[in-house]
């Protein structure tokens, strides 16, 4: 068991620039049909106020951490950004069968994932493969 590993270990740094990559993504997506509505989507067609705060953020924010720029500050920010959205607009919504705050029945199943996938950026930055580590490297 330790030579797997080590083995896998000697990716970890790569793994983690691609986590930060992905996860980057696929907020910068829910970003882009919120404010820009592509692609249109029926629950983003007239959103209100708050909603498009939330995209702006997932955009700008989104795309910082697509590139590992600001990688620890923008991942923090969005953690809590997915925290926010979970208790306003997920906890609390009515749903058939399973308590009202369960996950599953509720839809907050993403944004628990990206809470926690952000916080965990917040603190292990970018990764090897990210205008972080370059401008670190420069100096």
């Amino acid at each position: 068991m330790d030579q797997f590993d080590r083995m896998l270990a000697k990716w970890q740094p790569a793994a983690l620039s691609l986590f930060r990559f992905i996860t980057g993504l696929l907020l910068f997506q829910y970003g882009v049909a919120k404010i820009f509505k592509i692609p249109v989507l029926p629950y983003f067609a007239n959103p209100p106020t708050i909603v498009m705060a939330a995209g702006s953020l997932e955009l700008v924010l989104g795309a910082l951490l697509l590139v590992g720029l600001f990688t620890r500050l923008a991942a923090f920010i969005l953690a809590g950004l997915m925290a926010f959205a979970y208790f306003l607009g997920h906890m609390f919504k009515a749903g058939i069968g399973a308590p009202v705050w369960h996950p599953l029945n509720n839809g907050g199943t993403a944004a628990i994932l990206f809470c926690f996938a952000c916080l965990y950026l917040a603190t292990a930055g970018g990764g090897p493969y990210s205008l972080d580590a370059t401008m670190r490297k420069k100096t």
